[in-house]
């Protein structure tokens, strides 16, 4: 077997280089470039062997570590998560910076790659600069604050660590519905130690990432709503965003009302007169849905719930899930004290996601009447 002799920095860099995606067709690399702030724990190492690659990977240096890994979190929804960038930090308060934005992107599932120094795996030099001391537990680091918010999370003590770690770090990134922040803690010591690498780990792989196709049962259940349904009405929940344009032409062939957020509004031509917005003063979307809901039962209209939480400041503190979705019932709400007293009416209810809901609204012929 053929063998590279690398450090485990310098592999590291050259395995994030072979990694390319397919956007539209077009292959590009899969990491656009590094944001970074080098200091103690990466400045040695990591930044040596990324200075080698500036050609593949650019590295931009931030000025504040929470800023860069907002941006590359904002990178990566631009790019509708099918490329991504990489956060660099040194130890200690370095890598804290980076807990807010790891939050962030571990709530919206949005990919990002975030490395940061650590301690030395030997432990000779204890404690390091910016070393956060446990007396009780000499292992733990203020890197382990990140396994919170964090879909993956590894701490590299040896240089063959990464032979197991990097592909299952990279398969989270691309995961099409848990996908989110990686978080890879690199001590110190171990970025400058040599291994011969098999040359096969650094082979260029391109990545196509697997998209689900509609679920059958759900585009069934949705037609059979849709047919029977008089007054029918989609709401729309942010994670149609890319299904908006769609959704909109779909459901304008049967003239029916949508009620969108703000977020959806802005990809959907206003040209559509079914479309009701936030702004609407008869249907309000957004944390007042729940009363869009209520309104929706006193009408005994029938609603496809597409993605979307059906909740509102009145029930904020309640869980999702007191009602199913199937049975889904008014009387988990608490409605304003304006809206009319209907918490024992019930409506039929169909929640499915936006590639079945489109499909669905494709095939429920003939063209439903809208909302009067």
């Amino acid at each position: 077997m053929k063998t590279i002799r690398l450090t485990m920095a310098q592999a590291l860099v050259k395995y994030l280089c072979a990694q390319h995606t397919e956007i539209d067709g077009v292959e590009v690399p899969l990491f656009a470039g590094t944001f970074g702030i080098f200091g103690h724990g990466n400045v040695t190492c990591l930044s040596e062997a990324l200075e080698q690659v500036q050609d593949q990977l650019p590295t931009w240096r931030g000025q504040n570590e929470q800023s860069m890994a907002l941006a590359a979190i904002a990178f990566a929804k631009a790019k509708k998560r099918r490329q991504m960038m990489v956060a660099i930090s040194s130890i200690g308060p370095g890598a804290l910076n980076m807990v807010t934005a790891a939050g962030v992107a571990h709530a919206n599932r949005l990919p990002v790659l975030l490395l940061a120094g650590d301690t030395f795996a030997n432990r000779l030099p204890d404690p390091v600069l910016q070393q956060v001391e446990h007396f009780n537990n000499p292992s733990i680091t203020v890197n382990d604050a990140f396994k919170a918010v964090s879909r993956f999370w590894d701490r590299i003590t040896c240089p063959e660590q990464i032979l197991q770690s990097l592909p299952q770090a990279i398969g989270t990134l691309l995961d099409p519905a848990d996908c989110g922040p990686v978080f890879i803690s690199l001590c110190q010591d171990t970025q400058g130690i040599a291994y011969d690498y098999p040359a096969a780990f650094f082979d260029k792989r391109v990545h196509r990432i697997r998209r689900a196709r509609p679920d059958r049962l759900e585009i069934a259940d949705a037609v059979a709503l849709l047919k029977k349904a008089k007054k029918p009405l989609i709401i729309a929940g942010g994670a149609c965003l890319e299904n908006a344009i769609a959704l909109s032409a779909a459901s304008s062939g049967s003239a029916m009302p949508q009620a969108l957020p703000s977020a959806i509004t802005s990809r959907v031509a206003r040209s559509h007169c079914s479309m009701m917005s936030a702004s609407s003063r008869n249907l309000p979307i957004g944390v007042r849905v729940a009363a869009v809901k209520a309104l929706l039962v006193a009408r005994m209209m029938n609603f496809i719930q597409i993605s979307v939480r059906i909740a509102g400041l009145w029930e904020a503190s309640k869980p999702a899930a007191l009602h199913s979705a199937r049975n889904a019932s008014p009387r988990a709400l608490f409605p304003p004290p304006s809206s009319p007293n209907t918490s024992r009416m019930k409506v039929p209810v169909c929640r499915i996601t936006p590639g079945s809901a489109i499909v669905a609204l494709i095939c429920a012929t003939p063209p439903i009447t809208a909302l009067a």
